[in-house]
């Protein structure tokens, strides 16, 4: 399923770049948040993308790349903008 990745990118790609030969795109039918720096609250996201890597998530939002983890319930809680370079975002895994 390489729907919703940006253009030019697969993900055997994804996996590739990675090492992780499980990485997937998820569904999303899931809360998604990124953490507000300092106050303790959240932010809901518009998710275009979620790529998992095990228990790590990457969420694309209006061209940024979130780093953030899946939660046991699905969710997925993100705590900082890896910028709008997925392969830059990947490298930071």
């Amino acid at each position: 399923m390489n729907s919703g990745l940006p253009a030019g990118w697969t993900i055997e790609r994804v996996r590739a770049l990675s090492g992780d030969p499980s990485a997937a795109v998820l569904s999303f039918d899931r809360p998604v948040v990124v953490e507000v720096a300092g106050q303790g609250a959240y932010e809901p996201l518009r998710p275009e993308v979620i790529l998992a890597f095990h228990a790590l998530c990457l969420v694309q939002d209006d061209g940024e790349w979130f780093m953030g983890q899946l939660e046991d319930d699905g969710s997925v809680t993100c705590w900082a903008s890896y910028g709008s370079d997925l392969a830059e975002a990947i490298r930071g895994l």
